[in-house]
């Protein structure tokens, strides 16, 4: 699986790296991702996100069944691509 946040879809741009002699070189700047496990009440099992750190905050303030949904309608993730914990 790439560097992608499962919520908000977020991916690594690429950019330039800028010495003191304005010499550039071409560099990728990751997304603050991490992998996240979460209890969901609705299907009553844990499931494994890759998310951002912006991702962790728009969980936080929609909550998880509401953000999922966000997230498939928008295409950042299919449902068969949620990891469920412990089947």
């Amino acid at each position: 699986m790439s560097k992608i946040c499962q919520i908000t879809g977020k991916k690594a741009q690429v950019g330039n790296n800028v010495s003191h002699s304005k010499h550039r070189t071409k560099r990728t700047f990751d997304v603050n991702l991490f992998t996240k496990k979460f209890y969901y009440v609705e299907e009553d099992c844990w499931i494994s996100l890759k998310i951002s750190a912006a991702g962790l905050r728009t969980i936080n303030k929609l909550g998880l069944d509401a953000a999922l949904k966000q997230a498939v309608a928008k295409g950042y993730v299919d449902w068969k691509d949620i990891k469920i914990i412990g089947e």
